[in-house]
């Protein structure tokens, strides 16, 4: 990276909320537009993971199951909405104090001190950050392939380069081969878990050993979106690694099982001189509105909703995985809001069908293979996805 970019970087558009400095279309449910395209248009993550793309903005009006995104079809809680409501009229003013108290909330929840959290407008924006910030000087990031590739592409555009290690047989994270990708250039390694877009888990016992020992020679990132959709996931959760001092950074976001896709709050943990690193050239916090701060402090308030949702969510889960079973698929064992099921039409043409049955879902080819990911909507929006999908492949 050349000293021009590298100052142009530091002292332009990093410090801006979006990510201006990088667009590009990652395994996200936001889009964006320079990752490489193939021939198609599809987007190529790597030689073994694509993305058959279907312009989103050409959506049609009459979608009865928008089942592409992994949003929670039952939030916010009507608690959050209230508060929503109730704070739009302050949102004339800032939310320090208000934020303030939603980070002490956090730390209290996680079992850390509020200097070990920051926020922000989502989970994605602080993954973002985190990989401009720590690759302006270059190096690679380690990570699963395929998995979630925000903070990866964020990084290759800031200047790294990225170490993709397959995912094992069983789809969770091969932790040996990914300790043997580390070099003296790595400056990150990335761990989605449960992990996007395979709705796959990797043990807990092995992970934490790994987290525990690899953050000793460089920094371990867990993306942990989905984990509270999991039944006692706070145990399953890393985060009592940065207590113990570990080099271990954990994000966490309001849009999945508190159903705040649209609201826009997330928040990482990690060891202050981390966030402090992060925060030397971005503003966390900043981007948060003052009625989403109201609405995420009600929100982690009602935990009857967030297990309605985790319930509601299993239920639908299991729905469409005993109908994929029935149809002859052998989907990939999903712990998350989403099931991934191989399909033996060509990506683009099946969500063009799927579209005409008035239905929207993502498709990939992970190695050399075709596969749909479904994300978990109501049980009668899953119920026209079955349908749908029986005509589509009829």
């Amino acid at each position: 990276m050349n000293t021009t970019r590298r100052n142009w970087l530091k002292t332009g558009l990093l410090t801006m909320g979006g990510l201006t400095v990088a667009p590009h279309l990652s395994l996200s449910e936001s889009w964006r537009h320079s990752v490489p395209l193939d021939r198609s248009g599809n987007a190529l993550y790597s030689p073994f993971f694509k993305e058959y793309l279907d312009d989103p903005f050409t959506e049609p009006k009459g979608i009865l199951a928008k089942l592409n995104a992994n949003e929670n079809p039952y939030g916010p809680s009507p608690k959050a909405v209230q508060a929503l409501k109730d704070g739009a009229v302050k949102g004339n003013r800032y939310a320090w104090k208000e934020l303030f108290a939603l980070v002490e909330k956090i730390a209290k929840k996680e079992g850390v001190d509020p200097k070990n959290v920051i926020m922000g407008p989502g989970s994605s924006d602080l993954l973002e950050k985190t990989g401009m910030v720590l690759f302006l000087e270059g190096g690679n990031v380690v990570s699963a392939d395929p998995s979630y590739m925000s903070l990866v592409r964020v990084a290759e555009a800031t200047g790294a380069s990225w170490k993709g290690v397959p995912l094992k047989s069983d789809w969770s994270h091969d932790l040996n081969a990914m300790e043997k990708a580390i070099d003296e250039n790595t400056k990150l390694v990335y761990i989605c878990n449960p992990n996007n877009p395979t709705g796959s888990l990797t043990a807990t016992a092995e992970l934490r050993d790994f987290c525990a020992r690899v953050s000793e020679k460089v920094p371990v990132f867990v993306d942990e979106a989905y984990l509270e959709f999991l039944d006692n996931s706070q145990k399953q959760s890393m985060v009592s690694l940065v207590a113990e001092g570990k080099n271990v950074i954990i994000a966490r976001t309001f849009s999945k099982i508190h159903g705040m896709a649209g609201i826009r709050v997330g928040y990482i943990v990690a060891k202050e001189e981390t966030l402090q690193q992060i925060q030397k050239i971005t503003r966390a916090g900043m981007g948060i509105s003052y009625p989403s701060v109201m609405a995420a402090l009600a929100s982690m308030e009602d935990v009857t909703f967030q297990e309605k949702s985790k319930k509601l969510n299993a239920q639908s889960r299991n729905y469409v995985c005993t109908e994929l079973k029935k149809m002859g698929f052998d989907y990939v064992k999903s712990h998350t809001s989403f099931v991934l099921f191989p399909i033996e039409m060509e990506g683009k043409a099946f969500l063009k069908k799927m579209k005409s049955q008035q239905v929207a879902v993502r498709a990939f080819e992970i190695n050399k293979k075709n596969w749909c990911r479904v994300s978990m909507g109501t049980m009668e929006e899953m119920k026209i996805f079955v349908s749908a999908l029986g005509s589509v492949l009829s």
